[in-house]
């Protein structure tokens, strides 16, 4: 009871702020006129025609991606089945597993100058958490308001065909996931206590650091690690906690108690968030690996069921959807602009190269990196090509693919894709709501052990730290609820794509370090193949 008190006491000043609009307000002007350079920076348009604008962030994403397809010969696609296989389990003797722990060999540990002494001899160590915990952690922090208002926001401005474009660049994410994890497993470190560390930091130090660019390797990783910690307050907590709000506000009504209390929809969440996070990446898989399955399952039962009910229509919406992919005369400027849209809403949703997901995807139980980067290469499947398309579909089918719409906000796009679902079932806003909810607070907790790991390689691997960031960010729970710093949260959106940069420099140059990680996994799964089939 005392702690509980003291926990309330501690949340009353940020709900005293958080009630002052006018404070907000006026913070979020300074904070909006301090910062805005910064968001314009990140998120300048490229101007190519008559309503083709284009963000740069785009290109090297897209490049950036066709690469990778390219250069690991289009293991996006022939790494699929592989990929299934691995989650199943059926790869599993592959890694030597004895007393439930993995044989340390020459092979699993990646010495470089600068690593921590005391965690190269555990190197190859069990790690922390199963592949498909893994993979549901990172779809986690993926999955969620861009698959429900972004999809809505994209056919709306782009029409149908933006769809085509959706999916195209989900597949060719995939191979962007596949090296950015496979480099979290390769440069990983683990603490004499199992914790694991890794992600982009790591390999953009040690990684960089073997091909003699040390210096270099440390600044683009302490870059990242900021970011990255700017995002996991904004994008990946205020704004998730913000929107979920504002749909239960609006669903609730104005008589009912929530309405006009963010600050207590707020501190429900953040406790909620806090019970997770304090565990670390063990209970927050623990968790993931339920919600995932459940809200993804629910969502794509839900659209199949319209997509049945119509299924006359299926063959004319992929045919509007083909058909405007290349000839949608008069819609955001034509082909191109179509295209873009297709592009942005797609990396903007399986965040493929902002190298965030390769934090999860490193406390995986594995001493074969390419191994967990081919679940990873699932991702984007899941997130953009399985998901998005479903919502793309759903929305063309019912008819709420109306450019008079475009111009919408997260919120507004939210309700759209509600209205569609609801002309099919008269529930399903119900449905959503608390889909909606579940997408939010599983992107939160995700994001908060990003947002930890970059925290933890800045400021040091020990508890004082680590409570310290854990109570900052259930703090900006409340705040995100009950505030509207739209300032804010566009610095953060910012520093989550500019995350991008240090990374994809990382990726390229270490690409040729995953292709040989690629090689001598395939080499033992063939290995043992031979060794039952004799």
């Amino acid at each position: 009871m005392k702690k509980l008190s003291a926990l309330l006491l501690f949340f009353i000043p940020f709900i005293n702020f958080a009630q002052e609009k006018g404070i907000d307000q006026k913070i979020d002007e300074a904070f909006g006129d301090a910062t805005g350079w910064f968001v314009n920076g990140v998120f300048y348009k490229i101007h190519f025609a008559e309503g083709v604008d284009v963000y740069w962030v785009l290109f090297p994403l897209i490049i950036g991606a066709l690469f990778f397809t390219f250069y690991f010969k289009l293991i996006n696609f022939r790494g699929f089945a592989t990929a299934i296989n691995i989650v199943r389990g059926k790869y599993d003797d592959i890694e030597e597993v004895k007393d439930h722990k993995i044989e340390v060999s020459e092979e699993s540990v990646h010495t470089v100058e600068g690593d921590i002494p005391e965690t190269i001899r555990v190197e190859g160590h069990e790690g922390e958490v199963s592949h498909f915990q893994a993979l549901t952690a990172a779809l986690s922090a993926t999955v969620g308001l861009g698959n429900i208002a972004g999809v809505a926001i994209a056919v709306t401005i782009g029409g149908a065909g933006a769809t085509f474009w959706m999916i195209i660049a989900g597949l060719l994410g995939m191979a962007s996931k596949f090296t950015e994890c496979t480099l979290g497993v390769k440069y990983r470190e683990i603490a004499e206590d199992g914790t694991v560390y890794g992600g982009p930091m790591y390999y953009l130090k040690k990684g960089l650091a073997s091909k003699g660019w040390k210096t270099t390797g440390r600044v683009l990783a302490i870059l990242f690690a900021i970011m990255c910690i700017g995002g996991s307050f904004g994008g990946g907590n205020m704004f998730q906690v913000n929107q979920a709000f504002q749909l239960v506000e609006n669903m609730s009504g104005e008589g009912s108690f929530i309405h006009g209390n963010g600050w207590l929809f707020g501190i429900v969440m953040s406790v909620l968030v806090g019970i997770v996070i304090i565990g670390g990446i063990k209970k927050i898989a623990k968790v993931t690996d339920k919600i995932v399955p459940f809200m993804v399952g629910t969502y794509v039962l839900a659209a199949l069921f319209i997509l049945i009910g119509n299924a006359d229509k299926i063959g004319w919406a992929f045919g509007q959807i083909f058909d405007g992919a290349f000839r949608p005369e008069g819609i955001a400027g034509g082909a191109i602009g179509v295209l873009i849209q297709g592009f942005k809403r797609a990396a903007f949703s399986n965040e493929a190269g902002i190298g965030s997901a390769s934090i999860a995807h490193s406390a995986v139980k594995t001493k074969n990196p390419a191994s967990e980067g081919l679940v990873a290469l699932l991702e984007p499947f899941i997130d953009t090509v399985l998901v998005c398309t479903m919502t793309a579909l759903v929305l063309i089918i019912t008819g709420f693919v109306d450019p008079s719409n475009a111009g919408m906000d997260d919120a507004q796009a939210i309700l759209l894709t509600s209205s569609a679902f609801e002309s099919s079932i008269s529930w399903f806003p119900y449905v959503l709501t608390v889909a909606v909810v579940l997408f939010a607070f599983s992107s939160m907790i995700s994001w908060s052990y990003y947002g930890f790991q970059a925290w933890s390689f800045l400021f040091g691997k020990n508890k004082r730290t680590e409570y310290t960031y854990k109570a900052l960010f259930c703090v900006f729970v409340v705040i995100g609820a009950a505030s509207s710093l739209k300032s804010v949260l566009a610095f953060s959106d910012a520093m989550i794509f500019a995350m991008m940069v240090p990374n994809m420099v990382g990726l390229v140059i270490l690409a040729p370090k995953v292709k040989e990680e690629l090689k001598k996994y395939m080499a033992k799964i063939k290995a043992a193949k031979l060794a039952k089939s004799q």
